[in-house]
């Protein structure tokens, strides 16, 4: 057992220095980090005082300078008499208006002018409406036709207007509102013809 005890005290002493090292790494790393906490925070401090100061200086920098020819207005304002002064005051009121209505009429003159043309424009073209589309197509047909039947048929004919069912639908349905075209039903499906002629004419000659 004699022969033990160096080994074991050595070892025991290294253990025992490992242990303090280890103690005085994990001091060393929780002071680093509690530093770099502290940075952190005073770098964000510094950071929202750069931002204060920056706003206060151009704050300060507008103030500073005066408007071109501020100082000139104050002293032609200081050499006017006063009666003077309230003399102009009223003629600049007077006149002021004129150019207030001036600038509204040049507001509405473009609104005006843009509708108009645009106005002109759609009368230009000539572009028949989506009834007539639709009873022209009707009338050359045989037989009674659905609304998805008609689309598909306007768009093969007018691909430039692209024209959907729901439209379609709505004015066949505004067509028979107003006599022009008949509805019929298959089933569940709802299908469109023109009014004959001669009915037609039956109802206009009762309307007058």
């Amino acid at each position: 057992m004699s022969e033990n005890t160096p080994t074991s005290g050595i070892s025991a002493d290294y253990a025992q220095r490992i242990t303090d090292d280890l103690a005085a790494n994990r001091r060393e790393q929780d002071r680093a980090r509690a530093e770099l906490t502290r940075l952190q925070e005073e770098l964000v401090q510094l950071e929202e005082g750069e931002q204060i100061l920056v706003k206060m200086q151009e704050v300060l920098g507008a103030a500073e300078k005066p408007a071109p020819g501020r100082s000139k207005v104050r002293k032609a304002a200081a050499s006017v008499p006063a009666a003077r002064r309230a003399k102009s005051g009223t003629a600049t009121r007077k006149t002021g208006d004129a150019p207030k209505s001036r600038a509204r009429a040049g507001r509405q003159a473009p609104a005006g002018k843009t509708a108009a043309s645009k106005a002109a424009s759609l009368k230009g073209a000539g572009e028949p409406t989506w009834r007539e589309l639709v009873t022209g197509y009707l009338a050359d047909q045989r037989e009674p036709k659905s609304a998805a039947e008609v689309a598909a048929a306007l768009t093969e004919a007018h691909p430039q207007r692209t024209p959907q069912v729901t439209v379609v639908r709505n004015t066949l349905e505004q067509g028979v509102a107003h006599g022009l075209l008949e509805r019929s039903k298959q089933g569940r499906s709802v299908y469109y013809s023109p009014v004959p002629a001669s009915e037609l004419e039956a109802a206009g000659a009762s309307a007058k």
